[in-house]
Parts: C-alpha cells; structure tokens; sequence
C-alpha cells in the first residue's frame, strides 16, 4: 500500500520515546502533537514592566538592556521531534489548541503555521516540526515533554491558473522557503 500522508520521528529523536500526533476523538479534524521535550517560554511581560520601571529618558545602558532582554521579546519554538510527509497538493496546517491561550497564556504569533510537502526530510533539518508560542502570563510557562501542544491537519490547496513553477527546491529547514 503507497503511503498518502502520515508522521514519523525524526532520527535524532528516535530513543526519545516521541508519540507520534493522534486524533483525540473519531471525529476530531486534528492531530494532536506533544512536546519532545521540555522547554521554558518566558513571558513577555519580564521586558515590559522592567521598561516601565525604568526613566523614560534614554541611557547608554538601555542598549544593552534591550540586547539582553531580546529573548523574552520572540517567540519560542517547542520541538515535537515529528516530521510529516503527504501529497504534493497538500500542506499540514499547525493550530494551536483552543485550551492554550485560557490555560497557559499561550497563543502562535503567525495564527497558524504552514508545513508545506517539501519540508518532509529536507537538509537542513530533516523536516522536523515545531510549534512556536508567545507567552503572555505573568511568569514564565514551562512546556512539559509529552504536553500536547498543538495539532496539525492535513489539507489541500489549489492553485491559480497562472501558476509558474520557479525550479527551486527547498534549501534547509525552518523557515526557508522565504526571502
């Protein structure tokens, strides 16, 4: 039997003990994923109300102070140590559970995430998945090996009748099929 669409564990997370997603109920659209390992999402608010704490007057020291501060002011990308593979007309949209923003105060700066078929086992980093999270809580938000995170559902796209192949071919890993 071909195989359409599925997960595997990337290699370096083989002896890891990585579930791969799964729906929650028969009628659920998507597949939930879980964090390969723990990780800290620190919360935005440490820069914030330290800015507000300070002179609005500008000091040589504010420079250093935005370089060090610049950690809680991305996101955070948890691995889940997956990857998926399907058809050539399809991607794997990345949603955020609806439990996160009420539960952990957690929410995906880009709404959702796009996997796209030719990241599957691509140089770089072999297709490897992540989700990546802004933490808006008060204290920094430890996401826990095993916790689901998000879920992925698989889905097709058109394309427009002037659509031109460019030739190019997926170069590395997260993120790289921008400019």
């Amino acid at each position: 039997m071909e195989k359409k669409r599925g997960f595997e564990v990337i290699s370096t997370y083989q002896s890891k003990g990585i579930n791969l997603p799964v729906r929650a109920t028969n009628h659920a659209a998507g597949y939930d994923f879980e964090a390969a390992e723990d990780i800290i999402v620190p919360s935005i608010w440490k820069v914030l109300l330290n800015n507000i704490t300070r002179e609005m007057k500008p000091k040589a020291t504010d420079l250093i102070f935005l370089e060090e501060n610049k950690k809680y002011l991305k996101s955070t990308l948890v691995p889940t140590g997956v990857k998926a593979y399907m058809g050539e007309e399809e991607y794997l949209q990345l949603a955020n559970r609806s439990s996160n923003p009420i539960k952990h105060q957690l929410i995906l700066p880009n709404g959702v995430g796009i996997i796209d078929a030719d990241y599957y086992n691509n140089e770089n980093n072999e297709g490897h998945i992540y989700f990546q999270f802004i933490h808006y809580g008060l204290t920094d938000h430890v996401v826990k090996k095993g916790d689901r995170i998000g879920q992925g559902i698989f889905m097709p796209f058109l394309k427009a009748d002037t659509d031109t192949v460019t030739g190019k071919i997926r170069s590395g890993g997260f993120g790289s099929s921008g400019r």
